[in-house]
């Protein structure tokens, strides 16, 4: 039983950490690009949006697919560094920790 007691004070520790994390993923900005910089994409560590910036030059209605494809590639570029940044701040709050393997906490 002392083992199982250990077990819920390492949960509930890893708990609190979680969710300070969680707030400070929220402040955290990811800066996404494409086109060679002229499409920026901004995402907190949430993965919402914040801000997205086109360069004037890319603003052409014969164009539009261009722009559309640099924006998707850009919002995927940001969204990518996001899952890492999260990645390694969850791996900084299970540190120690025996985790079954292929658990996804808490996402």
């Amino acid at each position: 039983m002392k083992n199982l007691g250990q077990m819920m004070k390492q949960a509930q520790q890893m708990q609190a950490k979680m969710t300070e994390m969680q707030e400070k993923l929220s402040q955290v900005e990811v800066n996404g690009g494409s086109g060679g910089g002229m499409v920026r994409v901004t995402l907190n560590g949430k993965g919402e949006m914040r801000k997205i910036s086109i360069d004037k030059a890319l603003v052409d209605p014969a164009e539009i697919e261009v722009l559309e494809d640099l924006i998707l590639a850009a919002f995927n570029d940001a969204k990518a560094k996001v899952e890492d940044h999260m990645r390694d701040e969850m791996a900084k709050v299970t540190a120690g920790m025996q985790l079954p393997a292929g658990l996804k906490l808490p996402f």
